[in-house]
């Protein structure tokens, strides 16, 4: 009898179990900003195997990984800053750290997780294992005025660049004490409004929204300060309505160039990654918002603010020219590669789908339902500074 009990008891268990044993190296998670869940993905699968909710308000969400992977920090626009388990498929904390939100980065060592925000201004710095509020660093760039911060992004040294919107100045914070974080503040230029590190965690840049050009600054030797570059792009020419703010951090640097999007101009900008000095311009179907690059440097995908927002076009990096024009479907908010850079993922939020392509043949591989998908991103990113 107690060994038909313990028989029944063993069958019990494996029956409600636990999720399939999996690494997580080709997992990621959709935003499904209108339903306040994500959908986490399987790359290799090509396909959902979980979606969860709670979240509360995704319109503006973005994720950052922890080193190894397993836990995704989702950051909502409500200041909702959200753990969540990718092997198990379920939160484990939560918390409401602020009124008005705008994204977050996590700290070199995999320890700290900072958001940044609107309202309050300024950044918070949790423990990544307990979301625990270890400080913060209010954005007061004068007495009694507090900024909205943007662009945050991790360097060497657990520290964080960011940029202030209203400041106008870019500040690094220096977490190697995390209860006691030690601020520098940079000139930056009018109205800030994205920010980026390059690859190798070496040059800040944060462009600007008030006027033409972007802000520079070597982190590696901060003491020399800001500078200014690409400050002639648009100087005599009249900018057009800029309908969504393009998104500097899916720029791309291939072929040693930086690709940007030049604000109110249906162009993308190609900049030496050496001098920093402009080298050309491509004429591009709309006004861009996200400018990335495939893995291997060799192809730089663009997709568009409103009206053009059902296209994507693929440029060429040996040719400096567009190669294919894309009609994936309608309202195309971001694009995200696989990690070497076979197939690329693209959220077409008005169809309530995603849809994947083949990097190679430009053919559509698959596709899934998701409500009103946005932000996609891949646990590749764990491994990436400023990602």
């Amino acid at each position: 009898m107690n060994r038909l009990f313990a028989l029944l008891w063993i069958a019990l268990l494996t029956g409600c179990a636990a999720p399939p044993l999996r690494g997580t190296g080709d997992l990621g998670l959709v935003i499904e900003r209108a339903s306040g869940q994500v959908t986490l993905v399987d790359t290799s699968r090509r396909e959902p195997y979980a979606r969860i909710g709670g979240f509360g308000d995704l319109s503006h969400a973005s994720v950052v990984y922890s080193r190894d992977g397993r836990y995704a920090y989702v950051f909502g626009r409500d200041g909702g800053l959200t753990k969540v388990d990718m092997l198990t498929a379920r939160i484990v904390r939560r918390v409401l750290q602020s009124g008005n939100a705008i994204g977050g980065s996590i700290s070199q060592d995999g320890r700290i997780v900072v958001a940044q925000n609107y309202t309050p201004g300024g950044i918070k710095a949790f423990d990544a294992e307990t979301l625990e509020l270890l400080s913060e660093v209010p954005a007061e760039y004068a007495p009694g005025s507090f900024s909205k911060v943007v662009g945050l992004a991790d360097l060497s040294g657990n520290r964080f660049a960011y940029a202030l919107f209203d400041g106008g100045e870019i500040w690094v914070s220096d977490f190697s004490d995390p209860r006691r974080p030690r601020t520098q503040r940079y000139p930056a230029g009018l109205q800030p409004y994205d920010g980026l590190v390059t690859p190798d965690g070496r040059y800040y840049l944060a462009g600007l929204f008030g006027e033409d050009g972007v802000a520079l600054l070597d982190t590696w030797q901060p003491e020399q300060g800001s500078r200014r570059i690409l400050a002639n792009y648009g100087r005599g020419q009249e900018k057009l309505p800029v309908f969504k703010m393009p998104h500097l951090r899916g720029w791309s640097l291939a072929q040693g160039n930086a690709y940007l999007p030049a604000i109110g101009r249906h162009e993308v900008l190609v900049v030496s990654g050496s001098n920093w000095r402009e080298v050309g311009r491509i004429k591009v179907k709309g006004q861009p918002v996200f400018v990335i690059a495939r893995p291997d440097g060799r192809q730089v995908w663009v997709n568009y603010a409103f009206p053009d927002n059902g296209w994507v076009e693929v440029i060429d990096t040996l040719t400096g020219q567009v190669v294919r024009t894309l009609e994936p479907g309608k309202a195309i908010l971001h694009m995200e590669f696989t990690p070497r850079g076979e197939q690329v993922w693209i959220s077409a939020r008005d169809d309530d789908k995603v849809l994947i392509y083949d990097t190679a043949t430009f053919a559509r591989i698959g596709e899934f339902t998701a409500q009103a998908p946005s932000g996609i991103f891949f646990t590749s990113r764990a491994g990436r500074t400023g990602f």
